[in-house]
């Protein structure tokens, strides 16, 4: 097969199997099957060297705590630890740390008590108390004349200037300090996260090719798309596509500057790191054909949620999608890289947009040079991998083609429990009202009749006010699909300042927070004057990181908690992220909603979601008058007017500069410069993890897996939140009960995500999300049954006893098990449990993969079988004999205690699969190289 017509994204795969082609890693044989994609997509496994590595902190710190581990290991066998380094450039990036301990004004608020060491750390840097109505709304330094009505008449902008410059007042252009909520969460966030900063530090001086992007500079994705890519790689006289892989599942944003990456587990990237190429099956390739153009009130978050549920009900799980036709020279950068960064929601690996005429605009606007733009240009399309819309020979052939008209593409919100679960605005009074009555399940509430209409009056700040079902509690703009794109941004802050000109307001117990995935988008937020309309509505910036999206949101207040639990009410979190599932944000919000930040906004002064906004006023102004949504929506022309005049070369080179310089804090921070980490034993922070404990330098034959307990009878859709939570440690969890008894109050016990640098605390953390649904239980609780005492206990109670008993373990689950985020401890943390096994009906394949890469046997059921219909009650014991010579996809027979035999298949899907699961996991194959 010709490569003229392979899709762009399998061209990067060829050219990468070309450069690296060595006959061992990389064989002639592997070239060839991509050059042969046609007839040989989905049948043949393929190794790809990736360009880069890219981890956040939360999946970052397990690999980099592993790669200390595994230099413990090497010393422990005969070998030399100091060959322990990554082989390719690894950047991480500290962003998921970041908690709302602030916001709003913060004197309004205590600090968050899932915190950590704050008693430790210090005290905070002393900062001045403002009376709760703050001229210039957060901006409290400003010693101008001016009060918060001369906000709704005053329509000038900020001066222009670059990041690292003071804000301006926008009223009389006098210096402010950055907000005081960013300075004193990152400050707290440096407190409670010492430790694992220190690692990150001696991480990035032992290990070669490693930096460390430091706290409160921007989310991984956002930094990798703005300072971290390179489109073409240069090394001396080398020119090559710039790839990457990491441990994040956004990592895919980059796809929309035609730069191949998806996110990978902590795991699959240790071997990158070590120079082994990450191995996938040669992807099926769907070309999604753009036609059309959008309505003018349609989004690119609107675009987003479209392509999502049309590509899921197409069904690209586990394949390419590359986008072409007439609609994609019509997407800007940024609607791009929207849309690519929302593909692990409808379950492809990646979405790609090859490199044309679109993209060179958007990187010469970014600070790239002339010269490299020219010799960029010239070797894209020498190596032809630039797109064209006037390509004389024609688009490239794949596997299936699908269209979407743009023009189809209505305005909607996605919820109340699932991102794919899309709800027109238009429809979402009605679909609300039918959540109340469906029967709890993926939608419904099952609320009765009678009450449905209930309303519960609370007091708060001196004012009365009323809650029902479907009021909003949580509104958040935050950093995940949306800070890329200015325009999505910028219509939310027009949106703020045509409401506050209109008199209309945010109810001050709604928890609102602003949350920018880095310092360009506060940037264009202040140079284009928008930024204190979003303060005067509570939108205020509280930092730079993952917050609200993974749980990190401060409590709300007692009289809005009283109040739901009360009358039992439906409330409801509205956020411009793109993960919802139930509890994420916070136990209490049973509905959830994901919308473009504009929608985010309207919906924080409606105050519901239970409005219709065609018929029905957000509020009134002050002459009575009704305000209606399309009075105050910003138009395309207004929105894309600002956007061409502030997002501009200086936002770019002021991130670069702020990254480069980093800042005073993780400058002066102290750490050890030693060949083997100095573990400390009483950290409850980091710990050396017992994977390697049990290492032998050859490994033992496959043991078999008899009389094993059902841990967890489980349904379908099962997530890597249920499986291992990353939000905060709740104070009855074992994980608690464990840091209590090492001295830790509750305020320290920060979250599950910041202690994935220790096994102790994962491993008890492991299945304690309080949605998780245990059939054995009837109830969502994080509990099951120990069957030898009869004892209902937590899982990790339940999980210790039978190992203390010798007596192995499985799980029984449905379909999409592993679903939602990868999470390298939702595999690592059932491992240290003690399950041999899990059986499901089907397995998101990235959790596959960890599950195999730690060690677990990934079991599936028949086509057409499940626990039900072969009468398994998971209270049985079941026995597994692997055979001498595994293959893949291999059927084995399962006995119980009842004397049923059935057939599963082992879905092991290659040779390199079931090596890794002999050595007992991919971190054993590695160190025994080294030992």
């Amino acid at each position: 097969m010709s490569s003229d017509v392979l899709p762009y994204s399998i061209r990067v795969l060829l050219e990468a199997a070309v450069r690296n082609c060595d006959g061992f890693l990389m064989k002639k044989e592997d070239v060839m099957n991509i050059l042969d994609w046609k007839t040989k997509q989905s049948n043949v496994e393929v190794p790809f060297f990736p360009a880069r590595v890219l981890l956040q902190d939360f999946t970052g710190i397990p690999a980099m705590v592993d790669f200390a581990a595994m230099r413990e290991a090497v010393k422990t066998l005969g070998g030399d630890p100091k060959k322990v380094h990554p082989a390719c450039p690894t950047d991480l990036t500290v962003d998921h740390s970041l908690q709302i301990d602030f916001s709003k004004c913060a004197i309004q608020n205590a600090p968050n008590p899932g915190g950590g060491d704050l008693q430790k750390a210090g005290k905070l840097s002393p900062l001045k108390v403002q009376p709760k109505k703050l001229p210039c709304r957060g901006q409290t330094t400003c010693r101008g004349s001016c009060d918060s009505g001369e906000l709704g008449r005053n329509s000038g902008t900020f001066s222009s200037q670059i990041e690292n410059t003071p804000i301006l007042c926008p009223f009389h252009l006098q210096p402010v300090p950055e907000p005081e909520t960013v300075l004193k969460n990152q400050e707290v966030e440096f407190g409670r996260n010492r430790e694992r900063l220190q690692f990150f530090k001696w991480s990035s001086r032992v290990f070669k090719n490693v930096a460390v992007i430091p706290p409160g500079t921007g989310m991984a994705h956002q930094v990798n798309l703005e300072y971290l890519s390179r489109v073409v790689f240069e090394e001396k006289d080398l020119l090559f596509p710039d790839s990457v892989v990491g441990t994040d599942s956004h990592i895919t944003m980059v796809n929309g500057l035609g730069i191949l990456g998806w996110g990978v587990g902590g795991i699959e990237t240790e071997a990158v790191m070590l120079g082994l190429p990450v191995s996938l099956t040669l992807p099926e390739v769907v070309g999604c054909e753009l036609t059309g153009s959008s309505n003018p009130f349609v989004t690119s978050i609107d675009v987003v949620l479209g392509i999502t549920k049309h590509l899921r009900q197409v069904g690209v799980a586990g394949k390419f999608v590359e986008f072409f036709g007439s609609g994609v020279s019509q997407l800007s950068i940024v609607d791009r890289t929207t849309i690519a960064n929302m593909c692990p929601e409808y379950g492809a690996i990646l979405s790609f947009f090859p490199v044309d005429n679109v993209t060179l605009k958007h990187l010469e606007h970014t600070g790239f040079s002339k010269a490299k733009l020219e010799s960029m240009e010239t070797y894209l399309k020498a190596v032809k991998l630039f797109r064209n819309d006037q390509n004389s020979s024609g688009e490239p052939e794949y596997s299936q083609v699908i269209q979407i008209n743009l023009n189809s593409i209505v305005p909607s919100v996605s919820g109340p429990k699932r991102p794919q679960d899309r709800v027109a605005v238009t429809d979402m009074k009605s679909d609300f009202q039918a959540c109340l009555n469906e029967k709890v399940g993926f939608k419904g509430f099952q609320i009765a009749a009678e009450k449905q209409r209930d309303i519960v009056s609370i007091h708060y700040e001196g004012s009365e006010y009323k809650l029902s079902h479907g009021s909003v509690v949580i509104a958040a703009v935050i950093s995940c699909t949306n800070n890329c794109n200015p325009s999505v941004m910028l219509a939310a802050g027009l949106l703020a300042k045509k409401a506050v000109e209109a008199g209309l307001h945010v109810k001050p117990y709604i928890r609102t927070s602003l949350s920018p995935g880095s310092g360009m988008v506060t940037h264009y937020l202040s140079s284009s004057g928008v930024l204190p309309y979003l303060s005067k509505l509570g939108f205020e910036i509280v930092g730079y990181g993952c917050s609200t999206c993974v749980g990190n949101t401060a409590p709300l207040s007692e009289a809005v908690l009283n109040a739901v639990k009360q009358g039992d009410l439906v409330t409801c979190g509205i956020l411009s992220g793109n993960k919802n599932f139930e509890g994420r944000l916070c136990d209490c919000v049973r509905a959830n909603y994901l919308a473009s930040p504009p929608l985010v906004v309207a919906y924080a002064i409606a105050g519901t979601v239970n409005i219709d906004f065609q018929t029905e006023p957000l509020g009134t102004d002050s002459t009575g008058k009704n305000i209606y949504l399309h009075d105050i929506w910003p138009s395309r022309e207004e929105v894309h007017r600002v956007e061409e005049e502030h997002v501009i070369l200086s936002m770019f080179k002021a991130l670069k500069d702020k990254i480069e310089m980093g800042n005073k804090r993780w400058n002066s921070l102290e750490a050890p410069d030693s060949v083997l980490f100095p573990w400390d034993l009483k950290s409850t922070y980091i710990r050396c993890p017992s994977f390697f404990d049990k290492l032998t330098k050859e490994p033992v034959a496959l043991q078999a897996i008899e009389n094993a307990h059902v841990l967890l009878y489980l349904g379908d859709s099962v997530t890597t939140d249920h499986i291992s939570p990353a939000g905060s440690i709740a104070r009855n969890s074992a994980a608690a009960k464990y840091l209590t008894n090492r001295g830790l109050t509750p305020r320290e016990f920060n979250s599950y995500g910041a202690r994935r640098g220790n096994d102790a605390v994962m491993t008890r953390g492991t299945f304690a999300n309080i949605k998780l649904f245990n059939k054995f239980i009837g109830k969502p609780a994080p509990k099951t049954i120990h069957f030898p005492s009869g004892q209902t206990l937590d899982v990790f109670e339940a999980a210790e006893l039978y190992q203390k008993e010798g007596i192995p373990l499985i799980i029984l689950a449905g379909k999409k098990y592993g679903s939602g985020n990868s999470r390298d401890w939702a595999a690592k943390g059932p491992y240290l449990l003690g399950v041999k096994a899990v059986l499901a009906e089907s397995y998101e394949k990235i959790h596959k993969d960890h599950l195999i890469g730690i060690g677990i046997a990934p079991l599936q059921f028949l086509p057409g079988e499940n626990a039900d219909s072969l009468g398994l009650s998971g209270r049985e014991t079941f026995s597994l004999t692997f055979p001498e010579e595994l293959s893949p996809g291999i059927t084995l027979n399962i006995q119980t205690s009842t004397g049923k035999v059935f057939s599963v298949i082992a879905s092991f899907e290659d040779d390199v699969e079931i090596t890794l699961y002999k050595h007992g996991g991919l971190l054993n194959f590695v160190a025994r190289k080294f030992s």
